[in-house]
This record gives structure tokens, sequence and C-alpha cells, in this order.
């Protein structure tokens, strides 16, 4: 086991700091200590020297320059047992250096703070902690190093049970979680600074750190173990900055669905509800208040809604949240909630409330994993300006269908494809979604909208790709649907757009695809 008797101690995060070098004046451990570190302890009348004064050599560069010293990093990185290294120390009277206690400048936090300029930035990157950090943590056979005053309480057992000594094996743990500290504090840098880049190109590589935040009891299945982890500081009006004010944990497909069912109610001004189930939105409805818009979205498919995720873009008010606590459902996401709609909802204990702001974000980049890698896109949060697309057929549409084709456009960009959304009155009437033909999207939205005795007649509908054949503006056309909206796009848009003329239906080509897997 490793004897501590020299400690440097540099610490922007001071909590719990005093306790420890209290320890370690009781195992009679000199302590090295920098600027507002030292004069802590100082204050606290703990016995500490200054690095300048061990070092013989004063703080310059308005402190970018105090530990990058060879009798710090010397002290630290040489190899006890190696007899050519113990001979250089003492030639050069360097004191060994058994603990490092270093946690850095919080550059995290400043670049949260509203208004936080690059050059302020800049001054909060660490140069001196990382290096003595990784110093320790190299030579963690002969040096003990903490990055996290949480660790504190665990080292301090340690020495105690050990008489001032560490074990080698509490060393590399402590090695692997500097190394993971100091990997982490360079990736946010990184990311901060590529953000200011700007760049039209997609970047050669790719460095991001996440921060574990939830423990699940499981994955998308029993035998799946899962966690959820966050951005350091992840953009304002995602779901990952969601306050949970009451329910049971969260699950692994409640995040996910819950995160599809916020990104696509916010894409909507007026007050909108949205309920998803599996990763889709089985009802959508925009109205005047946000009951009325919940009554309509419920009936779009209130089968698929049994058990589902709702999100609104409006605070929960008492009316809706009492018609809402008669349906079973897993998750409510609101930007608020009512005082009388938090006490309906406390009759219901395990109902899971999330609220969460509706800052509008710009999400840099979009994610997939696949085996041994991750697929990387821009995010898809183009707005369609329904009045610049195509009309492609003989009949031309209302300002009337015109709203209805661009809410539907806005849900099919939510679905997963293939995507086929019928509406009217700015309400959802059926939805076909995740088929291998886009006909079937088109049959399944047709018989869910029979099963809640929905009539389709009149009806407009968005299809969030072409249609490759007619068949599917056939089967929309039978039903009573008068307009669609579409890419277009296909080799047969032809044959398609004659369909659409043969039945008499309105057609407008957007030149967007909307696929989403």
């Amino acid at each position: 086991m490793a004897q501590i008797k020299r400690a440097l101690l540099s610490v922007s995060n001071k909590e719990n700091i005093l306790e420890l070098a209290k320890i370690l004046k009781s195992f009679d451990i000199e302590i090295l200590s920098t600027g507002g570190t030292a004069r802590l302890l100082k204050e606290n009348k703990i016995d500490v020297t200054d690095v300048s004064d061990y070092t013989k050599f004063p703080e310059i560069l308005d402190g970018r320059v105090k530990t990058l010293h060879p009798k710090i990093h010397g002290g630290i990185l040489n190899i006890r047992s190696n007899p050519d290294h113990i001979k250089t120390v003492e030639k050069h009277d360097i004191n060994h250096i058994d603990l490092v206690v270093v946690n850095l400048y919080p550059f995290e936090s400043t670049i949260a703070e509203e208004g936080c300029l690059l050059e302020h930035a800049i001054e909060n990157i660490d140069i001196g902690g990382p290096a003595m950090i990784r110093s320790a943590a190299k030579n963690y056979k002969h040096v003990t190093v903490l990055t996290n005053p949480m660790s504190y309480q665990k080292f301090i057992k340690e020495i105690s049970s050990n008489q001032g000594s560490v074990k080698e094996e509490y060393r590399l743990e402590l090695s692997q979680k500097a190394f993971e500290h100091t990997a982490r504090y360079d990736s946010i840098i990184s990311q901060y600074l590529l953000a200011k880049i700007d760049k039209n190109e997609m970047p050669n590589q790719l460095v991001r750190t996440m921060n574990k935040k939830i423990e699940m009891r499981y994955g998308e299945n029993p035998h799946q173990k899962a966690a959820f982890y966050t951005e350091p500081n992840p953009p304002k009006g995602t779901l990952s900055t969601f306050k949970q004010i009451q329910g049971k944990e969260l699950s692994f497909n409640n995040l996910n669905d819950a995160d599809n069912a916020w990104e696509c109610v916010k894409s909507f001004s007026e007050p909108t509800c949205v309920i998803v189930k599996h990763a889709n939105p089985c009802g959508v409805s925009s109205a005047k208040t946000i009951l009325e818009a919940y009554r309509h979205a419920y009936s779009t498919d209130s089968t698929s809604a049994f058990g589902g995720i709702i999100a609104i873009n409006q605070e929960m008010d008492n009316g809706t949240a009492e018609l809402i606590s008669k349906q079973f459902v897993e998750v409510l996401i609101a930007p608020s909630f009512s005082l009388q709609a938090k006490k309906i909802f406390e009759k219901k204990e395990n109902v899971r409330l999330l609220q969460v702001s509706l800052d509008k974000n710009e999400d840099e980049l979009d994610f997939k994993k696949i085996g041994g890698g991750w697929l990387v896109q821009t995010p898809d949060k183009h707005i369609l300006d329904i009045n610049k697309c195509k009309i492609v057929t003989k009949l031309e549409p209302t300002q009337k269908q015109l709203a209805d084709l661009q809410f539907s456009w806005k849900v099919a960009q939510h679905v997963k494809s293939n995507a086929i959304v019928f509406s009217k009155d700015k309400r959802t009437l059926g939805v076909g979604a995740g088929q291998m033909s886009r006909v079937d999207s088109t049959r399944i939205a047709v018989i869910k909208a029979q099963k809640e005795n929905i009539i389709l007649t009149d009806s407009v509908v968005a299809s969030d790709a072409f249609f490759p054949f007619r068949d599917g503006i056939d089967v929309l056309a039978e039903c009573g649907a008068k307009c669609v909206i579409q890419p277009g796009g296909s080799i047969r848009d032809d044959e398609v757009i004659k369909a659409a003329n043969e039945h008499n239906l309105i057609m407008l080509f957007t030149n967007i695809r909307h696929f989403k897997h």
C-alpha cells in the first residue's frame, strides 16, 4: 500500500474540502495548495504551503501558469521503485506528491450562463488541472487522485482503515474515474467550440459526453439493462430537461415515446394535443382549447390511446385533467400544470407528470445507433410553406383545405415511415404507420378510422414520401378523401396525377420528404 505523506489540493468546487484537509492533517500529511483553495485553508487555520513557495516560482499570466512546473509533475510522476527516478528527484530537490485532489475550472456551468461570451468561456478552460490529474492517474501505482467531492468520504474511510495508506486496487479505480473526468471535460470544450464554427460539412470526428440521469429497471424488454443519459447542457425545450412532478419511475419505452410526442406537439402554435403509442402519434388535434384538442385526439383511435403518452403545448388545466384522469395514461407532458390539475392527478399516483419548457432549440445532430457505429444526420426541422407547394391536378384547394393539409403534413413528419395521415378540421381521422408498402399504410389508416366510426368523406391526406403507384390514390379516393399532399418525385408521378384527376382529387407536391425510421 502507498503511504500518503504529501498532498496537493487545488479545487474549483470546494465542497467538503475543509473536512478532507482536516483528516489529512490528522495523519500528519503535508498539504500544498494554490490560489483560492490555499486561502480557504488558511482562513480555517489549516497549515498549508503555497505551491509558488514550494516551487520558488510565482503564479504568472493572470494565474494561467502556476502548477506547470517540474517540482510539481516530477513529484507526482516519479516511480518510487525506480532508482534512476529517485536519484533525479533528489538531485533536483523534488519531493514526492502522493495525493492529488483537483477538480477543474467550471467550464460547463460557465457556458450554461445566459449570454456567455466566447472570451469568457476560453478563460474557464483549465490547463494545469487536467495535467496534474492525468499525471497522478498515470502513476496510480504510487499516487492517489481525487476529482469528485462525492469521493472524499470513501477515501477518508480508506485511509482511516489503513493508517494513512491506500490500496492499489482503489487507486486504479480512482485513476479510471480521473481519466473519465478529463475526457468528459475535454469533450464539453470540443462540442462548445465546434458549435462556434460555421461548417457545412459533417465533422470528421465526433466527441460526445453523456451523463447518466436515470438508472432504469430494464430496457425495451425486462431482460435488457437500460439507463437514460443526457448531454452536459441539454438544449432548453428538449425532453431531457423535464422535471418530473409526480408518478412512478420512468421506463425506457416511456421516454422513447415521450420524446416523439413532445417533438410533435412543439411544432404547433395553436392549442394542440398529441397522443403517442409505440413511438407513433395515434391521435393529434389542434383546437381553440386544450380540452377540445384532447377530445378530438383521443377520438381518432381510443383503442391505441389506452396506456399512451399524452403531450400538450399549453398549461394542463383542471377541465382537461379531469377528463384525462378517466383514461389509462402512462405519461403526461406539458409546459405547466395548474394547481387544481396537480390535485386531480394526485389520485392517480402512478401517472407520470413531466413539465418541459416550450423553448425553441437547435439540436446540432441526430444520432441513430447501428452495430459498431452511429448514423449521424442534421435534424429534420424543415417547416413547410404550404402556399409554395405545387398544385399538380386540375382542381385547386380551398384555404380551409390548405390549413388541413398543413396540419396533416406536420403530423406525418412524426409518424414512422411509411406514413399516411388522414385529417379534417385540424384533427387526425386515421393514421397508418410503419408499413413496408405505402398502400398498406393507406389501408390501415382507413381501417382504423372505420373502427372508430369516423367518416373520411371530404378529408385530406398527407404522405411522408411519394406514392410509387396509383393504388394508394385509389384507396384514399374510395373512402371520400378530397386532397392529398405528398413530396412527388416518383417515376410514375404522371400515373399518380392521372389517378387523382380521375377521382377529382386535389394533389400538392412539396418536393420535401419526411422519412422517419
